[in-house]
């Protein structure tokens, strides 16, 4: 059965992943990878390809990374839940050549589709980043 826990659990799982760059394959079990679509403000990819060409482009652009779970809000429908992510994310990021990187910290607010899968296992089919509010004094993208 599907629980706003378990989707929950799963949230703080995937951000802590992502901070600490984990090798990818320790990502991908939580991603549905034929119904996968993830929406970024820089790109929309789809199953794990898609997914693993996103991800080795930004592990190597953002460094020092602090994702901190605001709001988990899903409206579940039996296996499936559509879910309100809120997340502030925190990241250093540098340009060549500038002499010193730059701080980004805004707050993501986030749509997610996930689903229970036959194994159990709560993962994510859709991922919308829905749009970034800056902090006063942040870097942009």
């Amino acid at each position: 059965m599907l629980t706003q826990e378990a989707i929950k659990e799963l949230a703080l799982d995937w951000y802590k992943k992502l901070d600490v760059h984990v090798p990818m394959v320790e990502v991908l079990p939580l991603l549905a990878d034929a119904e996968l679509e993830m929406v970024f403000p820089e790109a929309t990819v789809y199953g794990y390809a898609g997914f693993e060409g996103w991800f080795q482009r930004v592990i190597r652009i953002f460094f020092d990374e602090v994702h901190t779970v605001k709001v988990v809000e899903p409206v579940i429908n039996g296996d499936t839940a559509v879910v309100k992510v809120v997340v502030q994310w925190e990241a250093s990021v540098w340009n060549a050549p500038e002499p010193f990187s730059k701080r980004i910290k805004c707050d993501a607010f986030q749509t997610w589709e996930v689903k229970l899968t036959d194994a159990g296992k709560v993962v994510i089919t859709k991922y919308i980043v829905d749009g970034l509010e800056y902090h006063e004094g942040s870097a942009t993208l």
